[in-house]
């Protein structure tokens, strides 16, 4: 018994030895960075740019009304132009010059310089920018063929595994980062596409633009962001999203995204039991644009988005970034939650045009407020409208715990038209105690739906 025990016990120290002298067992616990580095620094730039801009001089008078005369008297003028420098990164993705970075790292640039590891430099030209993700193309014309930052897939990462990070943070160029992936999916509100991969690798002003590897080398994702006045906690656009615009960056220099038409808002769990649904997941339609593909397909505010192109929505968000990487003319089955059962319709993708955006609206997770009759005096804006008008919400009640604020108009209860203070109190009188709310408004120019438990 002994003897085997020795035995398995001389078996593991032989293969622990083994893996720590092949570098598989230290490998799996951390990569190498020295080779990492050695090997994605040449494809790695430093990008800096300047405009020209012009700054108002600040009034040395106040509202003095002899200003403009002291000013021409002395020949001193209010505007002054001058050179504002920014600095940023970017990486090579193909041998013939082409340079993936941030949008904000070159917009409205009037020279662009391209800095490669090896010293020389380049004139940088911008040919395709998408401001929605915040992405660049840039071209250097350089000769012979250029070292390559070999794109990985970012769908494939995990919290937790190793990421490097190389840029020019604050000037100090070809800086080579350490972490991990802290999170994924981070919506930090930059845009109306957020799905970040969040990094404890240092990520600082100078960054932006830079890539994010990991240990096998590959570009997983853009740094772009840092939380302010947060340390180490950084962002970076994952590269599958920068992929699927590449080739139209190229080609037109812009990203044509597709459209269905809707707003659509969050599922929360009162919203979700008022509506039948088991479990927050799913976007919620609190509008549909008219004339639009969700309009021309059927379909209505207060259904629920589960299923889109066969790909499951799980949060709200997903939907927009879905419906955007959608082809134009393409015909997808939306699945839908209508009236407590599940329905399919057949919608055609249309372009995007400017001011289509997929409007995705948020709201409160939770009843004391007063209403009023909505007359024109009230409320000019909502003159031939028919509801209630919400006049006052009592702090931490359960309107204003739902999300519901002064001026908003009550369209819907349950499913019941509210056309006056009547109505309203009708439909109150027979919930009762744990029944759910489920309240159709409007706010401004757009339509949302809330729900509360009443307590």
């Amino acid at each position: 018994m002994r003897a085997t025990f020795q035995a398995i016990l001389l078996t593991l120290t032989l293969l622990f030895s083994s893996l720590i002298a092949t570098g598989a067992w230290g490998s799996a616990v951390s990569p190498d960075f020295v080779k990492l580095a050695k090997q994605l620094k040449p494809a790695v730039v430093n990008i800096s740019t300047s405009k020209t801009v012009t700054v108002q001089k600040r009034h040395l008078y106040g509202n003095d009304p002899f200003q403009d005369y002291f000013e021409k008297f002395f020949d001193t003028p209010r505007q002054h132009p001058h050179k504002q420098q920014n600095l940023g990164s970017g990486f090579i993705i193909s041998d013939d010059g082409y340079i993936l970075t941030n949008n904000h790292v070159v917009a409205g640039a009037d020279e662009i310089k391209v800095k490669l590891s090896d010293g020389r430099e380049f004139k940088g030209e911008i040919k395709g920018r998408d401001e929605k993700l915040d992405l660049a193309l840039v071209k250097i014309d350089a000769k012979g063929h250029l070292p390559v930052a070999p794109l990985g897939d970012s769908d494939k990462a995990e919290v937790g595994e190793w990421v490097m990070a190389i840029g020019n943070p604050f000037g100090l160029a070809q800086t080579v980062t350490a972490g991990i992936i802290s999170a994924q999916g981070r919506v930090i509100g930059s845009g109306p596409y957020d799905d970040f991969i969040q990094t404890d690798a240092s990520i600082n002003p100078g960054n932006s633009g830079g890539p994010l590897f990991n240990s096998k080398g590959e570009v997983i994702g853009i740094n772009t962001a840092i939380l302010s006045g947060g340390q180490g906690i950084g962002f970076a656009i994952p590269i599958n999203m920068a992929k699927a615009v590449i080739e139209q960056l190229k080609q037109s220099g812009k990203v044509t995204r597709g459209w269905l038409g809707v707003s659509v808002q969050m599922v929360t769990a009162d919203l979700a039991q008022s509506f039948g649904l088991e479990g927050e997941k799913g976007a919620l339609v609190s509008e549909v644009t008219k004339d639009s593909p969700a309009d021309k397909a059927g379909l209505q505010g207060g259904d629920i988005i589960l299923q889109f192109d066969g790909r499951t929505i799980h949060e709200m968000s997903e939907l927009p970034r879905m419906v955007a990487a959608t082809p134009v003319g393409k015909a997808v089955k939306v699945v839908i939650l209508r009236d407590g059962k599940q329905k399919e319709v057949p919608v055609t993708i249309e372009k995007m045009k400017d001011g289509d955006e997929e409007d995705v609206a948020t709201t409160g997770d939770k009843l004391g407020l007063k209403v009023a009759e909505l007359t024109p005096e009230r409320a000019p804006q909502n003159r031939g409208e028919r509801g209630v008008l919400v006049a006052e919400v009592q702090p931490d009640g359960l309107a204003d715990r739902a999300g519901i604020v002064e001026g908003d108009v009550i369209h819907e209860i349950n499913g019941k038209r509210i056309a006056s203070v009547s109505d309203y109190s009708k439909v109150i009188a027979t919930v009762k105690k744990g029944g759910y709310l489920k309240v159709l408004l409007k706010r401004g120019n757009s339509s949302l739906f809330t729900a509360m438990r009443v307590e």
